[in-house]
């Protein structure tokens, strides 16, 4: 097989700066032949757009509102996918059967480490979708204290809760209004869509020791980084994410070793 596809799906994606770092991975790996396009594609839609997928297919990423469909479609699914209960990579296997993972968390433990988050913190997770559900395996592998979900839904915190007692770490659940007393913990993770948090931003009081992960990236800074970084907290991106998670599906779609540094330096030249 000569050209090999990979793409990145979602609602909405015109936005994703998936395919730069992907097409300047397989540059830089002498992967002739290969191609990453965007798919605009929602939950509903994506078993029927899976299944319409010939062998040339490599891989897809998953972003929201996708995740949870992901992993329930696929044949095989990862440890860490599973606790999550969330996917953002399908594999296509040589037999055609489809492998879900989760390298968003292994990105978050990343990038949270680098930010210098401890042993012992204590998370506060804004919404509760898949990157959420991300954001919880994360926390746990990095032994939090205990995490707060804040959500605009009951129903949606209830549905998190047999995954946090799963993996062994406190959860409580508060209500959307009251997101802004919550923020003062040691760490904060954003994970609603694009302009969801943006009223936080003048109501939050912020510990200059806090890291903020805000997962957006389009537009950057959010409101919410920017009050966050005037506080004096460090911040982690919505791109430094999109970078350390895309560097395990590299791998997954490709089985060659990912050039990191030639994808970083795609990003940085677009950021």
């Amino acid at each position: 097989m000569t050209g090999r596809r990979a793409a990145v799906v979602g609602r909405p994606i015109a936005h994703s700066l998936s395919p730069v770092i992907h097409e300047a991975g397989y540059a830089a790996a002498g992967l002739a032949g290969w191609s990453y396009t965007r798919i605009e594609c929602g939950a509903e839609e994506l078993p029927a757009l899976v299944a319409g997928l010939g062998p040339e297919w490599a891989g897809l990423s998953v972003t929201m509102p996708g995740k949870e469909a992901a992993l329930a479609l696929a044949d095989e699914v990862s440890p860490v996918a599973a606790a999550a209960g969330a996917a953002n990579t399908l594999v296509r296997r040589p037999d055609g059967t489809w492998y879900a993972d989760n390298t968003d968390v292994t990105g978050m433990v990343e990038v949270l480490t680098v930010a210098g988050v401890s042993t012992g913190a204590t998370v506060t997770v804004l919404g509760a979708g898949g990157t959420a559900r991300a954001a919880l395996v994360a926390a746990a592998r990095l032994a939090a204290s205990g995490v707060t979900v804040v959500a605009r839904r009951e129903s949606a915190i209830a549905e998190l809760r047999p995954v946090a007692e799963a993996l062994g770490i406190p959860l409580t659940g508060a209500g959307w209004p009251d997101a802004a007393g919550y923020a003062t913990a040691d760490v904060v993770v954003a994970t609603v869509p694009k302009g969801v948090a943006d009223p936080l931003a003048a109501e939050v009081r912020w510990r200059p020791s806090t890291v903020l992960f805000d997962a957006l990236y389009d537009p950057w800074p959010t409101p919410l980084a920017a009050s966050a970084s005037a506080a004096g907290c460090r911040i982690v991106s919505g791109l430094d994410l999109l970078l350390a998670q895309a560097v395990g599906q590299f791998e997954h779609f490709t089985g060659v070793p990912a050039p990191r540094a030639a994808m970083a330096h795609a990003l940085d030249a677009v950021r």
